[in-house]
């Protein structure tokens, strides 16, 4: 696959999950969580969107998250969860991005806030509609995702590299 290809990251941050005693690795989703990701993953697969590969953070809570969502996939993708999503910085967020293999045109990442919302805000150079403007104002919610495009590598994925093509919240 050309490095020229276009490429899309789906950036998911996990549904609701309750606060419990647990620590917060292990906090489940809440009754809310688990009726809003089966939802995502709906919207997700009418988007069309064939994922190669999806990055889930190992917490309880998004690991839930992508079980549920993917149901209501066509295709399941290779699934690769990796403690590094969890508790991410933006940098270190940047950094796994770039470290996907070039055969993967369509990539989906699985975590949390602020992470999901900063990389999102950080490679969207410009966007489609009002997607950025929705984004910046209502910030990100749990079980929402937003659909980067660009051309080139993966270890190319910079600070407004991309095109926000989309965003969407349970709410929407």
């Amino acid at each position: 696959m050309s490095v020229d290809t276009p490429r899309r990251i789906v950036l998911l941050r996990h549904a609701k999950a309750e606060w419990s005693q647990d620590s917060d690795h292990e906090r489940p989703l809440a009754e809310r969580g688990r009726k809003d990701a089966p939802v995502a993953g709906r919207k997700l697969a009418d988007s069309g969107i064939v994922f190669d590969l999806a990055l889930c953070s190992t917490a309880a809570r998004t690991r839930e998250t992508w079980k549920l969502a993917v149901h209501e996939m066509p295709e399941r993708p290779r699934t690769v969860y990796e403690e590094r999503l969890y508790e991410a910085s933006l940098g270190e967020l940047i950094a796994l991005i770039d470290e996907t293999s070039d055969d993967v045109r369509n990539l989906l990442v699985i975590g949390h806030n602020p992470g999901m919302h900063a990389v999102a805000d950080a490679l969207a150079g410009s966007a489609e509609g009002d997607a950025l403007a929705r984004m910046t104002s209502g910030g990100f919610p749990t079980a929402a995702f937003a659909v980067v495009e660009f051309s080139g590598a993966w270890k190319d994925a910079e600070h407004g590299v991309g095109k926000l093509v989309e965003y969407w919240t349970p709410n929407d």
